[in-house]
């Protein structure tokens, strides 16, 4: 994930403390319920679509745009799946970070997956019962966005399970 410019202004003066930063999920389907993916130019790891909203930045917009700068796909988001915040976590150049994710579920409306921006090797669109190995984070998020009803909120411990 490419940092912001706001977030460098912000880390310009505040060093390496903590900071809690909006994020969201996009949780991605085409007609056919398959699930929208990219592999990491960082970590070389497959994983959902996400980011970090910028300053007055609506969350669902924030998905639309993340989607589409990542993946070339066009999406509307249904619903909120999930309310939650993650642990802090400190990154090689000990920036500390905590997020609080929204995780929307989307549909896919246009657009041909491609890596658009860099931050993805690959973009591909993958069946539910196969995907590739992902985070638990991940399958959990995935496995909430198709049920019908949202769960709006989990503690870090169910996601670990």
């Amino acid at each position: 994930m490419t940092t912001p410019d706001f977030i460098r202004a912000i880390r310009a003066g505040a060093g390496q403390q903590l900071l809690l930063l909006p994020g969201v999920t996009a949780i991605v389907l085409d007609d056919q319920g398959r699930v929208l993916l990219g592999r990491r130019a960082d970590t070389g790891r497959w994983s959902v679509v996400g980011g970090i909203a910028e300053p007055g930045e609506q969350p669902a917009d924030t998905a639309v745009r993340e989607v589409y700068e990542e993946t070339a796909v066009r999406c509307v988001p249904e619903r909120v799946v999930l309310v939650q915040m993650l642990e802090p976590i400190t990154y090689p150049n000990g920036d500390v970070c905590q997020f609080q994710d929204i995780t929307f579920r989307c549909r896919a409306t246009g657009g041909e997956a491609r890596p658009a921006d860099g931050e993805l090797l690959e973009v591909a669109w993958f069946e539910p019962d196969s995907l590739p190995p992902l985070e638990p984070f991940a399958v959990d998020r995935i496995r909430r966005a198709q049920q019908d009803a949202p769960t709006w909120f989990a503690a870090p411990a169910e996601i670990a399970e």
